[in-house]
């Protein structure tokens, strides 16, 4: 009878960095690949449920069944792009009054250069003229891989709908095989880990879209107390945006400063639509955030941070939006293995229990 073999710490420790380096190296590799099959994924496990429904209580035909899954998906993002389409229809017949908004907007700036900085209007102006020279120079030279990328979009979302429709009618026989890579006795073990990354990528996903619907609530309501035109608009392309990790809110402030000029150029709008941007990222980042995101996979701050600014240098923004599922899914791996559950702490939001009782000593002490 063989005997196990007992590897000191180090050993595993090599053997663990060893294999995550090769992951990492994999998906940089084949970012381009992976990415699509990954969002795929996390589609088909939100559209689990409808399928099963269909499929298991109605007794729907599995092709058929995800067919529906991915039409009901798919009305759903097409409405949205209809609406957001159909608002910046009509906002471009402001077209004159937004550039006409846009000159005072600029001049007013001049002046306050000029006033707080002694910079010459003409000086200013010249500067611009060197600057809109390059930018135009650089504009033209990646027009080409604009187009090119706009076209990879279409491409990758086609392929994403492929993938969704195929994870959705061949989950069983993933499971098949996936069990038969492991020992039977370890088998209660792996429908646990496929339990609870279906429940933890659920409860992220229905939580971004929480998190969206009650960003653009509350964004639309506050542009609407300051007279905002095109409100509503506004406050759906924030909470969309809003899903876009660091760069996305950024965004929507830039396009919001843009059509505010819709209506007048004062500074008071502008700084009106700042305050609310800050208010409304300070209620999502210290209440929504920690209530409705971190509560349901229970990853810290640190490691969420970590992943995110990993996975945009991977992958971009696909890799930031993909960070937290895939490191709730290690999360529930590590958690659920021996020799691997240390890690899942570490990644895990636990508070120590020697903490918690000192903490509790010092108030029973005041």
């Amino acid at each position: 009878m063989t005997r196990p073999v007992t590897l000191p710490f180090y050993a595993k420790l090599s053997f663990i960095l060893v294999t995550l380096i090769c992951f990492a190296f994999i998906f940089c590799t084949g970012k381009d690949i992976l990415t699509p099959v990954l969002m795929a994924f996390l589609f088909a496990v939100l559209l689990l449920p409808i399928f099963t429904f269909l499929n298991t209580r109605l007794k729907v035909p599995r092709h058929l069944s995800g067919i529906i899954c991915l039409v009901i998906f798919l009305s759903f993002i097409i409405g949205i792009l209809i609406f957001i389409s159909y608002q910046v229809t009509y906002m471009a017949n402001d077209f004159d009054t937004i550039k006409k908004n846009a000159n005072s907007f600029i001049i007013e700036i001049h002046k306050f250069i000029k006033e707080n900085f002694q910079v010459s209007i003409g000086d200013q102006k010249k500067y611009l003229d060197s600057m809109t020279k390059d930018s135009v120079k650089t504009g033209q030279a990646k027009l080409g891989s604009f187009i090119v990328s706009i076209s990879d979009v279409l491409l990758d979302s086609m392929i994403i709908i492929v993938y969704t429709f195929l994870f959705l009618i061949y989950k069983e026989h993933f499971k098949l095989f996936l069990a038969k890579l492991i020992k039977k006795e370890n088998h209660p073990v792996l429908m646990d880990i496929l339990s609870q990354v279906k429940v933890s990528i659920n409860n992220y996903i229905v939580s971004l879209i929480i998190e969206m619907i009650v960003v653009s609530v509350l964004t639309g309501l506050g542009l609407w107390i300051i007279g905002i035109k095109y409100f509503i608009l506004l406050g759906l392309i924030t909470g969309i945006l809003n899903l876009i990790p660091y760069i996305g809110i950024t965004i929507a402030g830039i396009i919001t400063v843009l059509a505010s000029l819709t209506g007048s150029a004062e500074m008071s709008i502008i700084l009106g639509i700042l305050i609310v941007n800050i208010i409304v990222q300070f209620i999502d980042n210290n209440l929504l955030v920690p209530l409705i995101i971190n509560s349901k996979v229970e990853i810290n701050a640190f490691v969420s941070i970590m992943g995110i600014i990993v996975g945009g240098a991977a992958a971009g923004i696909s890799g930031m939006f993909l960070a937290i599922p895939l490191l709730a899914i290690l999360k529930i791996i590590f958690d659920r293995i021996e020799s691997l559950a240390p890690w899942g702490y570490l990644m895990g939001n636990h508070v120590p229990r020697k903490f918690r009782w000192r903490a509790k000593k010092v108030s029973a002490e005041n």
